[in-house]
């Protein structure tokens, strides 16, 4: 066997376990910003392959064993894992834990969940080890060459991994798209919710694609209309990559994406923010309707049958293109906001609940680069939260107020137009009725709460007496016994 070549004075400055494509290129990226890293993977042979090519001549060390990663590491060791979030995470932890001292750092760097990094923390600082779990967002290129990281946990850690996390993160303004998020979970909640504003996005964008296609619009004048758009106001990642996979063309010279199969696969993020949403009992509609619609993607042999059995409306789009393709834009953008708007809502009930100290202004700029739902208007989120650290919605911001306003037209519009010619938009039309419910003072939850109150005895509050819970015997039979729990 070919053996792992190291002078015995040299030392790591962090070990990364896991060496699929992410983890050798975060590694890559450490080494390029002078760091030394000690590489690992439970498939040794992967190591010394890596070794061999990408990392060939690079200030990276191979480990063949967990013994052997902690021995080649400078104290207090810093050991970053890039496995499967679950069982994967926790087993490393307990090959790792018999070798480290105290004041020695494992941070999980995958997607697992925030009560999973919540424990950790907990469960590892008894062993006085800090643990940190941080998102990392930005795909492969980001990894390699500048993701957004967001770091929380043990916050002793951090002084010892902000130089090594700052210097590899991707750069807004000459800002590192990274800073210390906060305790225990934090930094995964945070990930959680980025990721479920990606699905909204991506939910958005397709929908706008599905309308494109049902007005008549080719392939081609999609691809310009979204280069266009990237240029302004929806200027984004998303929007960028969509442009390019609408020009792609295959190897026989037609269009790759109407040959790929429309059904979607998720990895988990996206429902946990819907769990999350309805654990805090926060109105992430938008969210909670992307992860669905990718559910009834997946159920596509079932769509094939409805296809051929379920009529839908006679109605045929007849207005003017270019004016719907207008219209489009401003819904998309106006729906982006609400999905930004909700995440954000949902960020400040879970600081709440778990007295995290979130700075949300810095948060956004940490999305600002290397991340998938990077765009020019988190920009805009910082400058609001800036102004107002306290702002309840961003919706009452004055730039988005602006906004909204001006797209608000365009946006009943769209919506109005898909339902007549029976093109599904769950996630533009749910962020239009957020939207709709959100602005008016009153709300048919009084009916609710008389119906819950009728069946139940689960009482009411009074305008004008709020505080007070009263009870009504509504047929005179019923008695004048009510429940305890008011929220049951």
């Amino acid at each position: 066997m070919i053996r792992l070549l190291i002078s015995n004075s040299r030392k790591g400055d962090i070990g990364l376990i896991g060496l699929a494509v992410m983890g050798q290129n975060l590694i890559l990226n450490m080494a390029d910003h002078g760091f030394t890293v000690v590489a690992f993977n439970r498939s040794v042979e992967k190591v010394h392959n890596f070794l061999a090519n990408e990392a060939k001549g690079k200030s990276i060390i191979g480990a063949e064993s967990i013994q052997d990663l902690v021995s080649k590491l400078k104290s207090p060791r810093r050991v970053m894992m890039l496995v499967k979030a679950g069982e994967a995470v926790d087993n490393f932890i307990g090959q790792l834990v018999p070798h480290l001292e105290a004041g020695d750092i494992i941070i999980d760097g995958g997607n697992s969940e925030y009560q999973d990094s919540e424990r950790r923390t907990k469960e590892l600082a008894v062993k006085n080890i800090r643990f940190v779990g941080a998102g990392v967002s930005g795909g492969e290129e980001g990894a390699r060459y500048g993701p957004s990281l967001m770091p929380g946990g043990n916050k002793e850690a951090w002084p010892f991994i902000k130089d090594i996390f700052q210097s590899i993160s991707a750069k807004a303004d000459g800002q590192p798209c990274c800073d210390w998020v906060g305790n225990d979970g934090a930094g995964h909640f945070v990930k959680m919710v980025h990721n479920g504003i990606e699905y909204g996005d991506m939910q958005l964008i397709g929908e706008v694609y599905h309308l494109m296609s049902a007005i008549g619009v080719d392939q081609d004048e999609m691809a310009d209309t979204f280069e266009q758009w990237n240029k302004g106001e929806l200027d984004s990642f998303l929007i960028e990559i969509t442009r390019d996979i609408l020009r792609y063309k295959d190897n026989d010279g037609k269009h790759l994406l109407p040959k790929i199969r429309d059904t979607a696969g998720q990895k988990g993020t996206g429902k946990w923010t819907a769990i999350s949403a309805l654990n805090y009992g926060v109105p992430v509609t938008l969210i909670g309707e992307a992860v669905f619609s990718r559910c009834l993607s997946a159920l596509k042999s079932e769509r094939e049958i409805a296809s051929k059995r379920l009529p839908g409306p006679t109605s045929k789009f007849g207005g003017d293109k270019k004016k719907f393709l207008d219209d489009l834009k401003q819904a998309l953008y106006a729906a982006k906001i609400v999905s930004y708007a909700q995440g954000f809502m949902l960020l400040r009930e879970a600081a709440k609940v778990h007295n995290w100290e979130l700075d949300y202004g810095a948060i956004a700029l940490m999305w600002r680069g290397g991340c998938i739902i990077r765009s020019v208007f988190l920009g805009e989120i910082k400058k609001a939260f800036d102004k107002d650290p306290n702002l309840s919605s961003l919706l009452l911001d004055p730039f988005f107020l602006n906004a909204i306003t001006k797209a608000q037209s365009g946006w009943r519009n769209v919506v109005s137009t898909a339902v007549n010619i029976g093109i599904p938009t769950p996630a533009l039309a749910t962020a239009l009725a957020f939207y709709d419910g959100y602005r008016l003072e009153r709300l048919p939850a009084n009916l609710l709460q008389a119906q819950r109150d009728y069946f139940g005895a689960h009482t009411y509050e009074l305008l004008g007496q709020e505080g007070k819970f009263v009870h009504t015997n509504w047929t005179g039979k019923g008695g004048n016994v009510s429940a305890s729990t008011y929220d049951a």
